[in-house]
This record gives structure tokens, C-alpha cells and sequence, in this order.
């Protein structure tokens, strides 16, 4: 295995560490949205490696499925939710977050089989993300608010970081991507996610102390 293969590996087991125990601190709080969105991120980013080790055409296809997910549907509709738990006071129930779950993987089956849908589904990924930088800059002004100036911060550069990957993921190649060790376009969109997960788990942290 050549370095950018190894770079790539290290940033996508990264992404399945942070949000495997981020995933498990929500859970623990009952926050079954956001944590097990961030779960079914982990579960991305594990076949992922799988395959990168293995070049295994299932592990494949279950990583690009349910990365289909949670950027079409996952981050910006069930995390969202799940950070609202904080910034407006929902409270979903069970059956709530199962009917959620359960329409965004049949949402999730039409972006990867259907044909309609190929020619617009990168633009569908960019609109579904700038929806959730939207909702990312009214959670900023919770964090300053609160005077949670750090956390917000750290928000606004996930949100940056996390926006421009959105905007070059299926438009734009990446100068010498293909044999740059670190500055390739899978090494910045894994460490993209993870930090874009740890800064918002801690800054929901945050505000849910303000709110206690």
C-alpha cells in the first residue's frame, strides 16, 4: 500500500472513531437522532476502509449507499433534528424518529437506483447542504448568544469546511489529487466530516448545559 493509500485509510479511520464515540455520548443522552446519524456514519466510513483494504465490490456499494444517505438526508434532515433538541426544544419520539429514519432510506434507494434522478443529484446534494448551512448559521447565533464563543467558532469553520466540500464533491477534480499524500479530495472530505462531527457534538454539548 503506497502512502496516499495509507493517508486516506488514517482519515477515514479517523472519521470512524469520532463518530463512533460521539455516536454513543448522544445515544447515552437519548438524542437517537443525532447519534445515530452519526452511527450510520461510522458504519460509511467502516465499509469504506473495508474496501480501500480489500477492494471488495459489496463493501463498495454499502459505503456509497449510505453516503448517498447521510448527505442527502442524514446530516441535513435527521441531524438537524437532532440538534434541535437544543436550539428549539423538540422532543421526538420513538416512533417518530423510526417513520424519519425509515423515509430517509427509502428516499435514499431513489438517489442511487433511479435513473430520473442521476443527471440532478449533485445538484440535490449541494441544495440539501446549503439548507443545512442555513440552519447552521441560526445554531451559531444560539452558541454566541449563550456566549459560546469558542464553540461557535469552531461551528463556523465546520460549516466553511464541510460547504466547500459539498460544492467540489462531484464538480470540481482536485490539481494532482490522484498522487498528492494529503491534499487529495477523499483525505480532505473524511477529515472534513470528522471535525465537522466533534465540533458540532461539543458545541450541542454546549448548549445543552446552558439550557440545564
Amino acid at each position: 500500500m503506497d502512502l496516499r493509500s495509507c493517508s486516506i485509510c488514517f482519515a477515514c479511520a479517523l472519521l470512524i472513531a469520532t463518530s463512533g464515540v460521539f455516536g454513543w455520548k448522544l445515544v447515552k443522552k437519548g438524542n437517537y437522532l443525532l447519534g445515530l446519524e452519526w452511527w450510520a456514519v461510522t458504519f460509511s466510513a467502516s465499509n469504506f476502509l473495508i474496501y480501500l483494504l480489500t477492494s471488495s465490490s459489496i463493501n463498495y456499494e454499502v459505503a456509497h449507499f449510505m453516503d448517498a444517505f447521510s448527505r442527502g438526508f442524514g446530516v441535513p434532515i435527521i441531524a438537524v433534528g437532532g440538534l434541535m433538541v437544543v436550539t428549539h426544544g423538540y422532543r421526538p419520539t420513538v416512533a417518530h424518529d423510526i417513520v424519519l429514519f425509515g423515509m430517509a432510506i427509502l428516499g435514499t434507494f431513489v438517489l442511487v437506483s433511479a435513473d430520473f434522478v442521476t443527471e440532478i443529484l449533485p445538484y440535490f446534494y449541494v441544495v440539501m447542504w446549503t439548507l443545512l448551512s442555513l440552519y447552521l448559521l441560526l445554531f451559531i447565533k444560539r452558541l454566541v448568544k449563550q456566549g459560546e464563543a469558542f464553540h461557535a467558532m469552531t461551528v463556523t469553520l465546520a460549516l466553511i469546511a464541510s460547504l466547500g466540500i459539498a460544492g467540489i464533491y462531484d464538480f470540481y477534480k482536485i490539481p494532482g489529487g490522484d498522487h498528492n499524500i494529503i491534499f487529495n479530495f477523499f483525505v480532505l472530505a473524511l477529515t472534513t466530516w470528522s471535525y465537522m462531527i466533534a465540533s458540532l457534538s461539543y458545541a450541542y454539548f454546549a448548549l445543552e448545559r446552558g439550557r440545564a
